[in-house]
């Protein structure tokens, strides 16, 4: 990946920075929440390890 010259502003690279930082993570966190519902989907709900067994 390269970043055209016209769209950084040298005397700003600090809001560049976050940019990134807050791209990355919204990309994580709608991983999590993809993965979240994937899983719910096999765990049919049962919620932790172990699913609310008394054992």
């Amino acid at each position: 990946m390269k970043l055209d010259p016209e769209v950084v502003d040298p005397d700003d690279i600090e809001m560049l920075e976050d940019l990134i930082v807050a791209a990355t993570n919204e990309a994580f966190r709608q991983m999590e929440e993809d993965s979240a519902s994937a899983m719910s989907k096999f765990t049919g709900g049962l919620g932790g390890l172990g699913g609310g067994f008394p054992f």
